[in-house]
């Protein structure tokens, strides 16, 4: 995807990256090494990590940018962007002219993944945004319907694979109390009996 003639970073391709990434490397053991690994693998690719995080822990450059904007977007401004001036509206015309009559737009299912979650921090539930976000965007309405049951799909695994994982772990602590009672125990009764095998 990187390396496709037509890509070209965008924000909205950002903030669905930095959120897909956040979501699977969410309650990794290590801040430091999950922000390693993040800018190990964005390196890489030859970009930027600064263009993807403000700084280290989950800060976003250009996606804190978006999320912002989008927090004080209603439904209806969300999607009538080309009619206002700013820095996220520009962004949003430059995609739509790019996906539009010039043809060289990348799209992937990152961008369909920050397409949704510009749609949740501006709280536009109504199913229809959706449709006329893409239509603004020039951007294919099926692909991003297919991509964000994919992502909704993979969100419910890995949900369900963290839940597996927490009741392992808490069986495996559980097993390991169980014989160090034992252990102790055994200790216990071997003093009282003067040192002789239990």
């Amino acid at each position: 995807m990187r390396y496709k003639k037509s890509y070209r970073y965008d924000p909205v391709f950002a903030l669905g990256f930095v959120t897909v990434y956040d979501q699977l490397m969410e309650g990794y053991p290590s801040d430091e090494d999950r922000e390693a690994i993040f800018k190990a693998y964005v390196e890489a690719l030859n970009e930027d990590p600064a263009q993807y995080r403000l700084k280290a822990f989950c800060y976003r450059a250009d996606a804190q940018k978006v999320e912002e904007w989008a927090r004080s977007q209603s439904a209806a401004t969300l999607v009538d962007f080309a009619s206002r001036e700013g820095e996220v509206e520009d962004i949003l015309k430059d995609i739509s002219e790019r996906a539009g009559s010039k043809g060289n737009f990348s799209y992937s299912r990152f961008f369909a993944v920050g397409l949704f979650r510009l749609l949740e921090l501006s709280n536009a539930t109504e199913p229809t945004i959706l449709d006329k976000l893409c239509a603004a965007l020039n951007v294919n309405k099926k692909s991003v319907d297919r991509d964000l049951d994919v992502y909704r799909n993979l969100l419910s695994k890995l949900v369900q694979a963290k839940e597996l994982l927490k009741e392992y772990v808490d069986r495996e602590k559980k097993k390991l109390e169980e014989r160090a009672a034992t252990q102790n125990a055994n200790e216990a009764v071997k003093k009282m009996l003067g040192g002789a095998p239990v």
